[in-house]
């Protein structure tokens, strides 16, 4: 089963459930995929559905700090709760230390040799390691690898 279509049973489920907040999350979900589709006129893969949930998911790390600054706790818990309906939809995460091998083995394949060449590591990583590594992460491996 594909993960749009887990995606949907989900859905269906909290329906039969009546969990209006699990709903409303994914509801927000397909409605993400559903215009990313409509706008690039293409029928999403499971790689393209989880680079759409990472977006979504830092939307809310993003907004749980705005809120926390601000004051507002009850808002702050509330985009905590659907971070952890969107996780649900992520493929395990590679450690930091396995995400640094993986950089260090791309950087030797690449033959990259200081931070100018930071860009063409990026753009390899970035489609070897999506879905599998935290961007910040490999963005902190990349730097580390290059520099030393």
């Amino acid at each position: 089963m594909s993960l749009k279509d887990q995606i949907t049973e989900d859905m269906k489920t909290a329906m039969r459930a009546k969990d209006s907040e699990r709903l409303g999350t994914i509801r927000l979900l397909q409605a993400a995929m559903k215009q990313k589709e409509v706008d690039e006129r293409v029928v999403l893969d499971d790689a393209a559905v989880v680079a759409i949930v990472d977006k979504l998911i830092k939307q809310r790390k993003d907004s749980i700090t705005a809120f926390e600054g601000a004051g507002r706790q009850d808002l702050a818990d509330k985009e905590k709760a659907e971070m952890a309906v969107l996780q649900a939809y992520l493929p395990e995460r590679m450690s930091a230390e396995e995400t640094l091998a993986a950089v260090k083995a791309i950087v030797a394949e690449i033959g990259a040799s200081g931070p100018g060449d930071m860009g063409k590591v990026m753009g390899v990583v970035k489609t070897r390691l999506a879905g599998k590594a935290d961007m910040g992460q490999v963005s902190v491996a990349v730097k580390a690898a290059l520099a030393g």
